[in-house]
């Protein structure tokens, strides 16, 4: 992993030490405006000077702790209920708690808003952490706690390690930690980290290499459940299929198909999140009809068309629950997740080109390189396979007719923070104009 230590040096106490006094160093110079000579080369890490110039972007305090608003009981039990992340906890024990009880360390896994789900591991250590409010129902995102393995590697969308005083708020000085994002094989949304922590003299360059595979196990135990749930659809779904006439698809709740008949199987299925018995118009379909099947629904393709399409689009990029498109017309409306490549397509074509953009055009906007125009093309079919009728082409734009709503983040700082796009970094950098 590029990201598994500070230096390859770092192999005994005394390096580690040396290492904590010079990145200690590093930090007071950086947050001066300055650089030390004796800095180690590239240091500050790219992945850490960013995270701290985010941090004094959010207003961290980088001398003093910021109060923790743990969740409830309840709210805590909720979100530990619905997410997917507890049906592999086993998984993840397994693989680590071992390694943190001989290492001194802790086990965290936090949901894609960085709260603290389920901590295990040390006892010493979790009292320690007790200190830092480091417990169940803590946010530990980068906005709150400045610079840390879990709310770095949620931003970064990667596998972190944070060493010593690479932590931005000093009493966290004290520590290691290294985190892993984990994100659903079948979309690749973002689930939440898995965290090794402890103290600083417990650093060891292989922890985030460990981290990092136990996470990709985790997404595997993940893929392999999704398959034996589809294969379960399948079995009942066969027999109705059997006895239908016309054309219809078996999908599970979140619209991946388990089987179909008079047509060609599709990818996925746009539904909404709370799909209900009845009459759904769905994009590319048109018109359907919806029947609960035991995991999933069975779809009905072909009833008529209703007289308009869809309406009005609102595209969602506030950061609460990730981006989201939401379209609604006369036959109802639903909602679908966004992938940050998706978002970022939406946003540009929303908010700062709504009269249309060609591919060369968009891959400058993305990439900021013209020519990756195939990258575009592709993104953009897979786009209106959920978004017909909603997204025109040449040039690709919204279609006519369809009013779009754009909702944003508070400030600029927050949109779509994953994001390296050129048109979306302009789109932070324009102050107080930045919603005109």
């Amino acid at each position: 992993m590029k990201d598994t230590a500070i230096g390859s040096a770092v192999r005994s106490a005394q390096d580690i030490r040396e290492t904590a006094r010079r990145l200690a160093s590093v930090r007071e110079a950086a947050l001066a405006g300055e650089l030390p000579p004796d800095a180690p080369p590239g240091a500050p890490r790219p992945v850490i000077g960013e995270s701290w110039l985010r941090a004094l972007g959010s207003g961290v305090d980088p001398e003093r702790d910021r109060d923790q608003h743990l969740l409830s009981v309840a709210e805590l039990e909720h979100r530990r209920q619905h997410s997917q992340l507890a049906t592999v906890l086993p998984v993840l024990g397994d693989g680590l708690l071992a390694a943190a009880d001989a290492a001194q360390q802790i086990m965290v896994v936090t949901d894609a808003e960085g709260r603290v789900l389920w901590r295990e591991g040390s006892a010493p250590v979790r009292r320690m952490a007790d200190r830092l409010g480091f417990d169940k129902g803590a946010d530990w995102r980068e906005g709150v706690v400045g610079t840390n393995a879990i709310g770095t590697a949620l931003v970064a969308r990667r596998p972190v390690l944070v060493h010593s005083a690479e932590h931005f708020v000093r009493s966290h000085h004290q520590w290691t930690c290294a985190a892993a994002p984990l994100h659903d094989p079948r979309d690749g949304r973002l689930l939440g980290t898995v965290d090794l922590s402890g103290p600083a003299h417990s650093f060891h360059p292989m922890t985030l290499s460990l981290v990092s595979a136990v996470a990709k196990l985790a997404e595997s135990e993940l893929r392999i459940r999704h398959h034996a749930s589809l294969e379960r659809l399948r079995s009942s779904a066969a027999p109705v299929l059997a006895r239908i006439g016309g054309r219809a698809l078996a999908v599970d709740a979140h619209g991946w198909p388990a089987g179909v008949t008079g047509m060609t199987p599709p990818d996925r299925v746009a539904l909404p999140k709370a799909p209900q018995a009845g009459p759904l118009w769905l994009p590319r379909y048109g018109m359907c009809a919806l029947e609960p099947l035991p995991g999933g629904w069975l779809i009905r393709v072909g009833r008529e068309e209703p007289a308009a399409g869809p309406s009005r689009v609102l595209l969602d990029v506030s950061g609460r629950d990730g981006a989201t498109v939401t379209v609604t017309g006369p036959a109802g409306g639903w909602s679908h997740e966004l992938s940050p490549r998706h978002a970022e397509l939406l946003f540009v074509l929303a908010a700062r080109h709504p009269e249309g953009r060609s591919a060369a055009e968009l891959a400058q906007d993305l990439f900021g390189d013209r020519g990756r125009t195939v990258t575009v093309r592709a993104e953009l079919s897979r786009l209106r396979r959920h978004l017909a009728g909603v997204l025109a082409h040449r040039p690709y734009r919204f279609a006519d007719g369809v009013e779009v709503e754009l909702r944003l983040p508070s400030g600029p700082g927050q949109l779509l923070p994953q994001s390296s796009a050129p048109a979306v970094a302009a789109a932070r950098g324009a102050g107080t104009s930045w919603r005109k």
